[in-house]
């Protein structure tokens, strides 16, 4: 019993804090029906990023864990800003990382009607009013964190001028900015945004779903809380910002009519160095041209990182690392990286490609010969299989991996140096052959035939191994080397302008890299690791059979850490 109680507390030590909440509330029946039911609410007006990804697995995964539900809600309550392409988009990126809503998909705007007659019956119990301040005017009157507001002079307007009023916003026939509808609270509140908060503005916007039903639409903090009551939600789970928001959202939801009234619980949001979380910043970044679009792999957009060859598996490891908290802090990137490599070490097939070929001949090679190698397909997996490689007279390495003088402490292929081609032969370098530049062009060789499959009968051992692709049964492809967007660990942390510190090699494109025909068999959302030069992925908007594209997922080593060590940051 005492083993049992032991692991009982270490069980319950393990529970982030939303989950000790959870579990309080089943015990002490505070849950109706026992049931579980989060939600995850996002505004479709940009794609979801890395950031939405923790929002995602929370809500969801409580959802699975706890035998509830999660529901998908789109806030789509600025159609001036919203569109169909972003709804379409935040259901992929959920559906990929591998979670589903079922029939709970909801959206703001099936409550359009309701929130309005919720809003009608404020005016009427003379707790809502018509203000006509203007967005200079609102400010001044709010006060600051330290001075309380004053009251609107349209805050003791009647109830039949509030209605009239709020009818004529109703029917379009107020411009723009003319009118907003307050509650009417306390402008000496502590917290401002308990000050008369806005429920109600003009927008004169064709909605991606209601069309132009609509020309006024509710604010975030009146539309948010009151769908959380309808759908009867048990734990509104969001970040930290909206704490400040909490007194505003138990006010809405107190609102007499209102049976159900969930509570809010707020969480550390995932911040990650190097990169923006700002869907406005990401747009920006679009629009610029600095980026091919929401999807650039580039982008910390969760299309971007699919695009990249991120697994949903990887991110799912590394917000689960990260962990539940309720303080900000900053993740360093090369966690994330780090959970991608470990992911990708299991499931990538390994293939042979040279991103930049040097011409070895092999002069005591038969011409017009070719044989094949069995390559692993992941040494990392049992039974993985193998494929078959072509081998010839005439081969690919890359130019790194040949040195006309070696420095000290290199192993690779100098001349009169033997090294071991990965899965073949020995070979050793005689001569070279440069252009007119002096550039070298062709490396003449000579291979061992006995040391077929990397050994020889006398047991001799080389230091260096290079990875290869046959020059005539090779293929040519285009690969896209991609790295950090920005070059500091806070963009626009020193000037104010994030512009400011874009990487200049954030992308490096090779045309005519040479890999290995086995890599044709690739396909979009395959995992590839190219033999010590990354891991890479099928791209999935530009790659073609006539011209396959491969994208860098992430390279095998963070080399920017060991540029960090180096530098002794």
């Amino acid at each position: 019993m005492e083993e049992l109680h032991a692991e009982e507390q270490k069980e319950k030590v393990s529970l982030n804090f939303i989950e000790r909440i959870i579990e309080d509330d089943l015990a002490n029946g505070r849950v109706p029906d026992n049931t579980i039911v989060t939600r995850f609410p996002p505004e479709p007006n940009g794609y979801l990023h890395i950031g939405h990804i923790k929002s995602i697995c929370i809500n969801f995964g409580l959802a699975q864990k706890y035998g509830g539900r999660c529901h998908l809600r789109l806030d789509d309550t600025n159609p001036a800003k919203e569109d169909m392409e972003y709804i379409d988009s935040i259901k992929e990126d959920i559906h990929w990382l591998g979670f589903d809503w079922g029939k709970y998909e909801f959206y703001a705007s099936d409550y359009y009607q309701q929130l309005y007659e919720i809003a009608l019956r404020l005016i009427k119990e003379g707790k809502a009013y018509v203000d006509s301040l203007s967005a200079e005017e609102l400010k001044e009157y709010r006060g600051t964190l330290t001075e309380p507001g004053k009251n609107s002079p349209d805050r003791d307007r009647t109830i039949e001028e509030n209605l009239r009023l709020f009818e004529e916003m109703r029917q379009g026939k107020c411009p723009e900015g003319k009118y907003i509808l307050r509650a009417k609270i306390d402008m000496a509140s502590p917290n401002i945004n308990m000050r008369d908060p806005a429920l109600y503005r003009i927008k004169y916007a064709t909605h991606p779903r209601t069309g132009d039903t609509w020309c006024i639409y509710p604010m975030y903090d009146f539309t948010h809380p009151i769908s959380d009551a309808i759908e009867g939600i048990t734990h509104s789970i969001c970040t930290l910002e909206f704490e400040d928001h909490r007194p505003a959202y138990d006010w809405a939801t107190e609102i007499d009519g209102i049976e159900h009234a969930p509570h809010q619980y707020e969480f550390a949001r995932l911040n990650v160095n190097y990169l923006l979380m700002s869907k406005r910043r990401l747009l920006n970044l679009v629009n610029l041209g600095i980026v091919t679009g929401w999807d650039d792999p580039r982008m910390p957009t969760i299309s971007g990182i699919r695009r990249r060859g991120y697994s949903p598996e990887s991110m799912k490891d590394f917000v689960g690392r990260v962990g539940v908290a309720k303080v900000e802090s900053v993740v360093d990137y090369s966690l994330m990286e780090f959970c991608v490599r470990e992911d990708l070490n299991k499931r990538a097939e390994r293939l042979m490609v040279v991103l930049d070929p040097l011409k070895i001949i092999i002069d005591n090679y038969p011409e017009n010969s070719i044989e094949y190698f069995d390559g692993d397909n992941n040494p990392e997996q049992e039974n993985c299989g193998t494929h078959k490689i072509p081998f010839g007279r005439e081969l690919y390495i890359e130019r790194e991996d040949f040195m006309e003088v070696p420095a000290k402490g290199y192993h690779r292929l100098y001349p009169e140096n033997e090294i071991r081609l990965k899965y073949a032969y020995y070979i050793t370098a005689h001569s070279v052959v440069k252009d007119a530049e002096g550039t070298i062009t062709e490396v003449h060789c000579t291979y061992d035939s006995e040391s077929r499959g990397g050994t020889t009968a006398d047991g001799r051992k080389v230091k260096g191994t290079s990875h290869w692709v046959s020059a005539t049964e090779g293929v040519s492809i285009e690969v896209r080397l991609y790295d950090k967007l920005f070059s500091t660990e806070y963009p626009g942390g020193e000037t104010g302008n994030y512009l400011d510190d874009l990487n200049p090699d954030s992308l490096k494109v090779i045309k005519d890299a040479k890999a290995e025909p086995e890599i044709l068999q690739a396909k979009v959302g395959d995992y590839l690791q190219f033999i010590r030069n990354g891991y890479f992925c099928v791209d999935s908007k530009d790659s073609s059979n006539e011209h396959p594209v491969f994208n860098r997922t992430v390279t095998l080593k963070d080399s920017w850490a060991k540029l960090k060590k180096k530098m002794g940051i």
